[in-house]
């Protein structure tokens, strides 16, 4: 039996956490993308070579791409989806060329994963993310000022979030709003105000359904390509699981996965399991997410929160938290069994751990927000520790 593959995630060589430290970490593989590539834009062989081989030259290997991002036309249905989808075949054609054969992709409108507070400090100090409701609830109804917002929040969350916000120093005010507005992780984009406003204004007619049938079109389009060159395609849910900002979300549920690799029934249509963007959502049985759509898994986020009253949460320790990581951590190693005997080649899913705390001298760096070493490295210690527990008590060492 194959153990998960560990890895690690890298922004690349102006990332502030180094390859010879991620080596350090007891992670073979690494997770990365192109992220200089504007979205949208065709990644060349050379430019995927380049990368592939300083990774190597380390000592490692690139095992999954995290992201190849979905342009927002193509998000939106725009006439012009098709030139951009070619591209993205192209891209994936150079990929597979290259010998990257696991890809991961977000479908969420305009914004990536978001969170209220970057520096979130637990009883020991340590920094966590940390969503909050009522803040998100500030942002959206008296900063953005959206229209149709007052209609979203009941009057009592609209009590909080002016009580909130009338809290706040100016200073505090322009972190919430840059900490909400921030682009594409490994990039240092914020979005102004007006840039958002126009954005949102691109969703104005794409609602939940609509969304959902652009992703199904995108996902027609590409995966039988992708099946063609063996890439494996896996989509990363939302996070957090559920509308914001006006925004729809479809990929923040069982059901949204089923239907999504319905949508394309094929190997190469599969799913990112990110137990913290799932797990923010109490509804969601994780371990049976996995019993009953394991085979559809690519690629794995190992990540626990902490759910707080009124729909807020924040990023607790891998182990410690809301979800049981020692039943996903069963059900994922049930899948490999499952798949060994199917007599199946993708028996060591690529997982990582999944964001981290600041810890101690994580400090002392400027690392992407989720990204420090020291707090990441424990997390996989935890979950290596807890992968070969359950191997022993199931009899298979």
């Amino acid at each position: 039996m194959k153990y998960l593959e560990q890895t690690f995630r890298w922004f690349g060589p102006q990332d502030e956490v180094s390859l010879a430290d991620i080596r350090q970490t007891g992670a073979t593989g690494i997770v990365t993308a192109l992220h200089h590539i504007p979205c949208g834009d065709e990644w060349s062989v050379a430019e995927i070579n380049q990368r592939k081989e300083t990774i190597e030259d380390a000592g490692l290997t690139w095992s999954v791409v995290e992201s190849v991002n979905i342009h927002e036309s193509i998000k939106t249905g725009s006439p012009e989806r098709d030139k951009y989808i070619a591209a993205y075949i192209r891209s994936l054609k150079n990929l597979s060329e290259c010998g990257l054969k696991i890809v991961c992709y977000n479908f969420m409108p305009v914004l990536d994963w978001t969170r209220t507070h970057l520096d979130f400090r637990l009883p020991n100090q340590a920094s966590a993310l940390r969503y909050d409701a009522i803040a998100l609830a500030a942002f959206d109804l008296y900063i953005l000022e959206r229209e149709g917002a007052f209609k979203e929040h009941a009057p009592e969350r609209q009590a909080e979030a002016k009580h909130y916000l009338d809290k706040l120093t100016a200073d505090e005010v322009t972190t919430l709003t840059n900490t909400i507005m921030a682009g594409l992780p490994g990039t240092d984009e914020v979005f102004t105000i007006e840039e958002f406003r126009q954005h949102l204004q691109s969703y104005m007619h794409v609602n939940q359904e609509v969304l959902k049938t652009n992703l199904a079109y995108f996902l027609q389009a590409i995966i039988p390509e992708a099946e063609r060159m063996g890439v494996k395609m896996c989509i990363h849910p939302d996070d957090p699981p559920f509308p914001i900002l006006g925004l729809p979300r479809v990929v923040s549920t069982e059901a949204d996965l089923r239907d999504i690799v319905g949508f394309a029934p094929l190997a190469s249509n599969g799913i990112t399991f990110c137990t913290g963007s799932l797990g923010a959502n109490a509804a969601n049985d994780l371990p049976g997410i996995v019993e009953r759509l394991g085979e559809h898994i690519h690629f794995i986020h190992l990540r626990n929160v902490q759910r707080e009253a009124g729909g807020s949460f924040h990023e607790a320790e891998h182990l410690n938290g809301s979800s049981d990581m020692f039943a996903i951590m069963q059900a994922i190693i049930r899948e490999q069994q499952k798949r060994e005997q199917a007599g199946r080649s993708d028996v060591a899913m690529p997982m990582r751990p999944d964001h981290g705390h600041k810890l101690l001298d994580d400090f002392k760096r400027n690392t992407y927000p989720g990204y420090s070493v020291i707090g990441r490295m424990k997390g996989l210690a935890e979950l290596r520790g807890l992968e070969l527990g359950i191997r022993r008590s199931l009899g298979m060492e």
